[in-house]
């Protein structure tokens, strides 16, 4: 059984740290999902109000989070963003030190910020707040343009809803795509969602509505064995290169290339997972050429080998292994 704690403080969003709730702390034993023993806890035990005018009392103190596997920053509200809880930073510091998991929702990511662990990293959080962020920690990379980022064993998620995206990204990795899509399911919810924050941001819609994409999406599905450039892609939408790059981006929130790749990713998993294909076919049946390109893109995206992925999650119906070390 792993463990997991979720920090809430003063002000904290009851819907994001719902999120962490729904994630990590049911009972799915009946779906053939391992529990997690979930905690939750904040620096003064007790009534902790939120910010929607109303409390919860929180029984344990951040002692009961030391040996956690996964620990959860929930939101704080803009007032503690330049003053952070030391001792919630100290917790932070030392669990991130032993290699457990870290996952912020939201502005928690500023309480990973402002304890160090993200110096010299990429981030996100909320694109509201990634301008901000930036400002006040010109040391971290922040990406605003994404729903979460994995930075070896530290993932940040943006705003509200990502954070599922983010806690769903997590679970997939200690117990599988199977068991992760059944979690979703449960949840009435996307195991994946594509795009990033940048389709949520205010803009103006495109002059022409009209047009959609699906119909080249659902081909690009059908042939991701197949060299695909925008070109081809373009060609299939009756538009120029420039129009389909323009248009996908601001349909999908992301570059028909960063699409792809992650839609080959998928199937790769999904592959590693149910068959028993040697990685040259894997790699050819997903369009990355050859074995090593696979290799390459798989430990940059998941943060661990396809051979290691499958040895972890080819028996889906068996609880997940022991975590190893990620690689940076």
């Amino acid at each position: 059984m792993r463990s997991v704690a979720v920090v809430v403080q003063p002000g904290f969003a009851p819907f994001e740290f719902g999120l962490a709730c729904e994630a990590f702390g049911l009972d799915r034993s009946d779906d053939g999902i391992p529990n997690f023993d979930f905690r939750i806890v904040s620096p003064e035990p007790g009534a902790v109000s939120s910010n929607m005018g109303f409390s919860i009392n929180v029984e344990r103190g951040l002692d009961a989070a030391e040996d956690v596997d996964i620990l959860v920053l929930a939101p704080i509200p803009r007032a503690q963003w330049g003053a952070v809880d030391q001792r919630v930073l100290e917790l932070v510091r030392r669990v991130h030190a032993r290699g457990a998991w870290l996952l912020s929702v939201c502005s928690g990511s500023f309480v990973l910020a402002a304890s160090g662990v993200l110096d010299g990293r990429r981030a996100t959080t909320h694109w509201r707040y990634a301008d901000t962020m930036s400002r006040m920690y010109p040391e971290i990379d922040v990406d605003p343009d994404v729903l979460y980022v994995q930075s070896d064993n530290i993932i940040t998620s943006a705003g509200t809803a990502a954070g599922l995206d983010a806690c769903l990204h997590l679970l997939r990795q200690e117990l599988g795509a199977e068991l992760t899509n059944r979690i979703a399911r449960r949840m009435v919810v996307a195991p994946q969602r594509d795009g990033g924050q940048a389709q949520f941001i205010a803009s103006p819609l495109p002059v022409d509505t009209s047009l959609s994409l699906a119909p080249v999406t659902e081909w690009m599905l059908q042939n991701l064995h197949d060299d695909l450039p925008v070109e081809r892609l373009a060609a299939r939408a009756h538009m120029s290169p420039r129009t389909f790059a323009r248009r996908f981006k601001s349909d999908f929130g992301a570059t028909p290339a960063a699409w792809l790749a992650r839609q080959r990713l998928l199937h790769a998993q999904r592959l590693l997972e149910e068959t028993d294909l040697g990685l040259d076919r894997i790699a050819a049946e997903c369009g990355f050429g050859s074995a090593a390109v696979l290799r390459q893109n798989f430990a940059r995206t998941m943060g661990l080998t396809p051979t290691a992925y499958r040895a972890r999650f080819s028996c889906a119906q068996e609880p997940a292994a022991s975590r190893e070390p990620i690689p940076a």
